[in-house]
């Protein structure tokens, strides 16, 4: 039976980039001969809304932006029998890139009508839902300043808010728990992950797996600025985790507290505050990804 689908689109991602691919979006499921028809969402709760409602029509969602999109369609379609397909159109892309499906707009319409349905996992802070990476500390600056650059675009925005957030950056202290194991943290950031990579492309825990039923986590320790500045580049390879500053652990429920507030950012939103705890579901969501070697 071939895929029906609603095309949920965001107009604010990357700047109206979504809205400007649609027309060749829908020319490329016109082209293979799917079923479709176009939802403009007007926020978070409308996308997860629509979400929902595709699903009880018996359609395949497929998601027209960035990793901020996927949120609450994330939390609309899990423990249900309706796929999410990616066409990534927004700044980061990070779980498409960690799924394989490219940037090109009719390779991933192909994939979503043609590729196979994968359970992945879908983490949560505080009970809402994200799918790549919940961080929190310097990367709560460095987000923050992310999402106010207005003159730089692409994935030049990240380093850009790294490099300013590290000029103003003081320690924090911070108290970590897993699986009801204590770890007391003084340095930059703690990072609680579901997939591999975030920021447009860092790959700060490569060794996650989105479909093992486990949280990574990765602390980063008190170190000079220069050291930190030194090991920052790594990330995009995944080799930084050689630093003697960088610790990871693994679980299923993550409580982390910290001497002063921080907001908590996923998938390139803040979507919870200190203290918060990190649980995952496993194996709950559908998602459309390039058909397995056979």
């Amino acid at each position: 039976m071939s895929r029906r689908f609603a095309l949920l689109v965001n107009p604010a991602s990357a700047g109206g980039k979504a809205l400007q691919a649609l027309p060749e979006v829908r020319a490329a499921f016109d082209a293979l001969g799917a079923s479709h028809r176009t939802v403009t969402t007007r926020s978070i709760e409308h996308a997860g809304e629509e979400a929902g409602r595709a699903a009880e029509r018996g359609e395949t969602v497929a998601a027209l932006g960035g990793d901020g999109l996927l949120r609450p369609l994330a939390g609309a379609l899990r423990d249900r029998d309706a796929a999410l397909a990616l066409i990534p159109c927004g700044r980061g892309n990070d779980l498409a890139r960690v799924l394989e499906i490219p940037r090109d707009v009719r390779r991933a319409v192909r994939i979503a009508v043609e590729g196979d349905e994968r359970l992945v996992d879908v983490a949560s802070v505080n009970g809402r839902p994200y799918m790549g990476i919940a961080s929190l500390g310097f990367d709560s600056e460095a987000n923050r300043l992310a999402n106010e650059a207005r003159l730089i675009r692409g994935d030049a925005v990240y380093l850009y808010a790294a490099l300013r957030a590290l000029a103003a950056w003081k320690p924090a202290a911070f108290r970590v728990t897993v699986d009801g194991e204590r770890h007391d943290v003084t340095g930059y950031s703690v990072a609680v992950a579901n997939s591999q990579a975030y920021g447009g492309g860092m790959f700060l825990l490569p060794h996650a797996e989105l479909d093992d039923g486990r949280l990574d986590v990765l602390l980063t320790r008190q170190c000079s600025k220069l050291t930190f500045l030194r090991t920052l580049p790594k990330v995009f390879k995944g080799t930084h985790l050689a630093s003697p500053y960088i610790q990871t652990l693994r679980g299923e429920v993550v409580e982390v507290s910290s001497d002063r507030p921080f907001a908590v950012y996923a998938d390139g939103d803040p979507i919870g505050a200190t203290p918060a705890t990190m649980r995952v579901e496993r194996r709950c969501l559908r998602v459309i990804a390039p058909r397995a070697a056979r």
